[in-house]
């Protein structure tokens, strides 16, 4: 059996877990050492630490402090692991904490957070996804059920201090074009609710002070929200500390392409099997400067989709030139719609959208002025046939379940 090295009690506060961070930073202490070769579990708490309920009140998720998050579980070093270097990486298993057998997608209050339809979804809202062995099914979306792909939302090794610098003066740089736009175009250091594992005293000051946000991806990994990183994967990371100092978190048990609910996939508490290895001087060998990886063998068996295409021309029909986010939220939009004539609320679409396996493919990139992408539906998760036919859609949810909802305070 491998050794667990991080252990987390969902009962205890991750500020009272010394193997626990949620900033990036070069001083962050690591955690546990291991050798090349070495495989070992790491627990995890869901990315919010235990600030989201099984329950039927979208109250937390209007209210959750967004600064606090993602608590991810280490860092761990690896011995002879050195700057210039990859960090390679083997997912062996991955799962749910016995003790917390469901997970929660959500979309934030526009006010606190966001998400990428959040013009048409300002308000807070919540489901509870109950886990069957592999399959999961939700209260508040009747209707659906899926296989699992279960995957770390969030991995990446620790910063130097000039990678470090450069995040904060980027994204401050963009912060600046547009100081007050809610919600915010990034998300500067937020000292007060840092977390730094072991660092205390005057260290941790300053590491607090400037420590990254673990809100998006970067060169170094981190949250990337790549659902085909599951069992059997392999990522190769850019070393940039000694040891490489590798953390996990914001384990999700299925999600579509895009996490496009931000409160996105279905999130759980759970543990993931690792073996590391080192491949010296990877970085220059390979010319990386961003993670790479083999993905997952294991994918769930679906191969009947109905796919919805999105141009670059947004909901109020301005042209856009070849933007393929404008084009993605356009097919989401496209899907939403449909599903909606089977009974769904637009929030119960849109959950399934960000929950269950889609696939986003860019599609089309160079016929000017209009960029082309796609979202493929998988049609069998539904208890029902959603294709189109001669005789129209017939209502399959009856609308007296819905999600709950919670209005701006």
């Amino acid at each position: 059996m491998p050794k667990t090295l991080i252990e987390v009690d969902l009962k205890q506060s991750p500020y009272e877990n010394e193997n626990i961070h949620n900033r990036w930073h070069p001083d962050i202490p690591i955690a546990v050492w291991v050798k090349p070769g070495d495989d070992f579990v790491l627990e995890t708490y869901d990315w919010t630490g235990g600030a989201i309920k099984n329950d039927d009140s979208a109250d937390d998720v209007r209210d959750v402090d967004l600064t606090t998050v993602h608590f991810l579980s280490g860092p761990v070093g690896v011995e002879g692991a050195e700057p210039g270097d990859l960090l390679v990486v083997d997912f062996l298993d991955i799962g749910a904490k016995p003790d917390s057998l469901w997970g929660f997608n959500g979309f934030f209050s526009k006010k606190n957070g966001g998400g990428f339809l959040d013009e048409h979804f300002p308000l807070a809202q919540k489901s509870i996804w109950d886990f069957e062995g592999m399959f999961t099914r939700s209260r508040h979306i009747p209707g659906v059920q899926f296989a699992g792909l279960i995957h770390p939302g969030l991995i990446g090794c620790l910063p130097d201090q000039a990678m470090l610098d450069m995040w904060n003066k980027r994204e401050q740089g963009l912060i600046d074009t547009n100081p007050t736009r809610v919600p915010p175009l990034a998300n500067p250091p937020a000292p007060k609710t840092a977390h730094m594992g072991r660092l205390k005293g005057d260290a941790f000051e300053k590491a607090a002070a400037e420590g990254a946000r673990t809100v998006p991806p970067r060169e170094h990994g981190g949250n990337c929200d790549i659902k085909d990183l599951s069992r059997g994967s392999r990522v190769f990371f850019p070393v940039y500390v000694k040891g490489g100092g590798l953390s996990v978190g914001d384990l999700h048990f299925s999600q579509g392409d895009g996490e496009i609910t931000f409160c996105g996939a279905i999130e759980m508490a759970g543990w993931i099997h690792m073996r590391v290895n080192v491949i010296k001087g990877g970085m220059d060998k390979y010319g990386i400067k961003n993670p790479i990886f083999k993905p997952s063998p294991i994918t769930p068996n679906y191969k009947d989709y109905l796919i919805f295409e999105g141009i670059s021309v947004d909901e109020q029909g301005n042209q856009k030139y070849l933007d393929m986010t404008v084009a993605y939220r356009q097919a989401c939009l496209n899907a939403i719609e449909y599903l909606k004539k089977f009974g769904y609320s637009g929030a119960q679409a849109y959950s399934i959208l960000g929950t269950a396996p889609v696939q986003g493919h860019v599609s089309g990139v160079v016929d000017i002025p209009n960029a082309c992408a796609t979202l493929w539906l998988p049609t069998e998760i539904f208890d029902f046939d959603i294709m189109p036919s001669a005789s129209g859609p017939t209502k399959f949810i009856s609308g007296d379940v819905d999600m709950p909802v919670s209005p701006d305070l």
